[in-house]
């Protein structure tokens, strides 16, 4: 049976990922998914790309720091200090990188489930969601990147359940048709995939936390 591994926010940590495919052993029919912020934060975001751009059963969904290289890239949008380092690691003459992050999609349909970055707009179709929804949505409120108030997957009601990053959590944030998957491997905690099939997660600990600014992921 064909299967599909949704991996959460890889930020770059190549070595984790590497071991979560240890776990999962892909088959040549298996496909294999990440919810965005393939960049950015940890330490090998050209490697991470290097290994999507070469195997045709991986894909990705565009998370918000791959989507603020491209708008630099586009239009000379301003950067974070991190995402500008990443960006002038990636810069090549030919912008083979930054054209692959281009092209990347807001939302991957599975069928059965529909993967994005951040979240959903409960009561808007998916054809309908905005870009900035699709990659900072988190909470309900005036400020859709605000961690207080209530969280988009809980108001969620489908009909197609959705995987989701963006919003790093030691425990899985679930909605009634929503399962949130970063925990928050960057800052030194966990990658983690999830197998739509088997509804089986597979984790791997974080080597060391490659980003110190956060502490702490929330629960």
């Amino acid at each position: 049976m064909r299967r599909t591994l949704v991996i959460g926010d890889i930020h770059g940590c190549l070595d984790e990922l590497l071991l979560l495919l240890e776990l999962f052993k892909p088959g040549s029919e298996d496909r294999v998914v990440a919810v965005g912020d393939l960049t950015v934060k940890g330490p090998k975001s050209r490697e991470v790309l290097d290994l999507f751009m070469t195997q045709p059963q991986f894909s990705s969904v565009t998370g918000n720091h791959d989507y603020a290289l491209v708008k630099h890239f586009r239009s000379g949008h301003k950067l974070k200090s991190s995402q500008a380092k990443v960006f002038d690691e990636l810069k090549t003459a030919d912008d083979r990188y930054l054209r692959f992050l281009e092209a990347l999609p807001f939302v991957i349909n599975l069928g059965t489930h529909v993967v994005v970055h951040a979240g959903l707009r409960p009561g808007i179709r998916l054809e309908d969601q905005n870009e900035d929804d699709l990659t900072e949505l988190r909470t309900l409120g005036a400020d859709r990147t605000g961690r207080t108030g209530t969280p988009w997957y809980a108001e969620y009601k489908g009909p197609t359940p959705v995987l989701f990053g963006h919003w790093p959590s030691a425990q899985l944030r679930q909605g009634p048709f929503a399962i949130g998957i970063d925990s928050g491997c960057v800052y030194g905690y966990e990658l983690t995939g999830y197998v739509i099939e088997s509804g089986e997660l597979l984790k791997v600990h974080a080597l060391r936390a490659y980003d110190p600014s956060v502490t702490n992921v929330q629960s």
